[in-house]
């Protein structure tokens, strides 16, 4: 594949010659690495991305940086959406994917990567779940809005998140509702992380959207 992420793909369990399986893209958040997110899902019988954010962020990666308001720096985040759609397409082109079990799963900089890929790529998505994130207020204002009514969303935050305020969870579910897609919001007593009832429930939907 043609890409500028590091990744690692861990292929389906017994892979079987001439079927198809659901895909699973991984996004982490601003300091971490592409390993991160494995550890909240369930094993699944499916092609599992984890992505390497482009940039040294500490110790660890970031997909963009940040400028005025908490927000992306524009010029860095479109190149970085873009770039992620066409790994996606790429993918689903390389690799034995069902086109109608398309997953994509974030947390901080990975969720606002998450919520806007259906932007780009439109019901090519099948699902998106963003932990602890956010949509960018250009996304929402500036961004072609493709058709995103088959797509179903699972937003989970804490409510004692002080970096990425419940807000921005509860403003990205009243904008999406408003483009027709499903959405699912679910909060937390927690800070800027994932609970293991989060956890929990972030798989449910999994599972039930693959169902």
């Amino acid at each position: 594949m043609n890409t500028p992420f590091s990744f690692t793909h861990y292929p389906p369990k017994n892979e079987q010659a001439n079927k198809q399986y659901p895909a699973l893209f991984l996004l982490h958040g601003m300091g971490s690495n592409e390993q991160d997110l494995l550890q909240l899902i369930d094993d699944y019988p499916a092609h599992i991305f984890a992505i390497r954010g482009p940039i040294a962020h500490g110790d660890g990666f970031a997909f963009f940086a940040i400028g005025e308001e908490e927000q992306p720096v524009r010029a860095i985040f479109d190149k970085v959406i873009i770039a992620f759609s066409q790994f996606v397409e790429q993918a689903l082109q390389h690799y034995t994917i069902d086109p109608m079990q398309v997953y994509v799963i974030g947390f901080n900089q990975g969720a606002a990567l998450a919520l806007t890929c259906p932007f780009v790529l439109g019901n090519q998505v099948t699902a998106v779940a963003a932990l602890s994130g956010f949509l960018p207020k250009f996304v929402q204002e500036d961004y072609v809005k493709k058709d995103i009514s088959q797509v179903a969303y699972f937003i989970s935050h804490g409510i004692y998140d002080y970096i990425y305020p419940l807000k921005e969870a509860q403003e990205a579910t009243v904008f999406l509702e408003a483009c027709d897609a499903s959405v699912t919001l679910m909060t937390y007593e927690d800070g800027h992380g994932v609970t293991a009832q989060n956890r929990e429930d972030l798989n449910r939907f999994i599972t039930q959207i693959m169902a």
